[in-house]
């Protein structure tokens, strides 16, 4: 069974950054996707931000611009780094890890979650 582990959240003044960080348990390349989800009060778990094993990335227009993916193969991490924060950037950030053959996603593991809030 394969652990995602998010760590990093926390609170943090608007305007501000954050770099959330995901620990697999084993090698991110063994991942056909990765991503981060987030689920704010009262509103449904959405992505935000997708990166392929190939390093192709992609960010829901909400945060385009403003948060990118670093990757390390060697710690086997993905992260989230968030810059100029807005309040409703305030979730729970989760992360996930696909593996898709045929078009089909055949596995599926989910992190348990890390708080981030943004507030004055």
């Amino acid at each position: 069974q394969v652990q995602l582990v998010e760590s990093g959240g926390g609170l943090v003044q608007p305007g501000g950054s954050l770099r959330l960080s995901c620990a697999a348990s084993r090698s991110i390349l063994s991942f056909s996707t990765m991503g981060w989800y987030r689920q704010a009060p009262g509103k449904e778990r959405g992505r935000i931000a997708t990166v392929t094993n190939e390093g192709w990335t992609n960010f829901s227009a909400t945060v385009r611009g403003r948060f990118t993916i670093s990757r390390d193969y060697a710690k086997n991490t993905m992260d989230l780094i968030m810059s100029r924060l807005k309040p409703e950037d305030t979730a729970i950030y989760t992360c996930n890890a696909r593996t898709i053959r045929g078009g089909t996603i055949v596995e599926e593991y989910w992190g348990q979650g890390t708080q981030v809030t943004v507030s004055s």
